[in-house]
């Protein structure tokens, strides 16, 4: 139980941390296999193996495949590796996805089957507020209700705005460490608004947007320009924020901001799963 009890420590602390990882589990063994149905190890999305074992060579390459898929697209897989003659015995060939099962072939003189479920834990998706407005507001108290982390970047006297934040910061200097999925939204409206936008697209993200009209970010964006700012950068901001459904009140537009992430991050797995399926 020594080494089941390590990992499951080290998932612990690695979901608290934020990080994304895959937990391999070997589900079943037939005939001669190095590793054993109850095996575990956390792996990370650049293939290294941070804890536990699930065999050799003969069905890492696939275990390893499977768990970079599996943290691009949030999907959970299983493998089964099989030697040659078995797998023409299924009328399927490496690499081959059936009825929710991806096959490998395992090469190694042992001829064993393994299976393998993988199983990606991903940190919740966050979204960074820069501003104190209503809309930042109203966007931070209706996000989590959708699973979203929420880290708020304000002056200290306005944070009491805000009843609820998962992270906190003062000002606006943003972390730019972590492997979550990042949504930056700067709603600071004429309090900063120069250097919260300067902070957001500073941030690797996969979406940052202005709550405000086009004319006032393009404005900004040409301030910015003149002080150096990456011309690349400027060119992803979407302003104004929001998908486009006619709202007025400051929870509308957070709800368009919301609709408008929503899309774009399910766009984006979407895609990712078809890429992944194609390879």
């Amino acid at each position: 139980m020594g080494q089941k009890s390590d990992i499951l420590d080290q998932v612990a602390e690695m979901r608290n941390a934020g990080q994304a990882f895959v937990l391999a589990t070997v589900v079943r063994t037939v005939a001669a296999t190095a590793a054993k149905a109850g095996a575990k190890a956390i792996i990370r999305a650049d293939g290294t193996i941070v804890e536990g074992w699930i065999g050799g060579g003969c069905a890492r390459g696939a275990v390893l495949k499977a768990a970079k898929d599996a943290i691009s697209d949030g999907q959970a897989r299983f493998v089964s590796v099989q030697p040659e003659d078995l797998l023409v015995e299924r009328g399927v060939s490496a690499g081959t996805e059936k009825e929710g099962v991806r096959f490998a072939r395992n090469m190694c003189p042992s001829k064993g089957t393994m299976e393998v479920f993988i199983e990606p834990v991903l940190p919740r998706p966050e979204i960074i507020i820069l501003g104190s407005s209503p809309v930042a507001v109203a966007l931070a108290d209706t996000a989590p209700q959708f699973g979203f982390h929420v880290t708020v970047c304000a002056p200290a006297e306005d944070q009491p705005a805000f009843a609820v934040a998962d992270t906190r910061v003062e000002g606006f200097m943003i972390e730019t460490a972590g492997d979550r999925e990042r949504f930056v939204v700067v709603s600071s409206q004429g309090r900063g608004d120069e250097v919260a936008l300067r902070a957001g697209l500073s941030v690797p993200a996969d979406y940052v947007a202005f709550v405000g009209s086009k004319a006032k970010a393009s404005a900004l964006s040409a301030k910015l320009r003149e002080k150096g700012a990456d011309e690349a950068r400027l060119a992803t901001l979407k302003a104004p924020a929001g998908l486009d459904i006619g709202a007025i009140t400051p929870d509308e537009i957070a709800l368009s901001i919301l609709a408008e992430i929503v899309q774009r991050r399910r766009t984006r797995q979407r895609a990712d799963a078809t890429r992944a399926g194609a390879q």
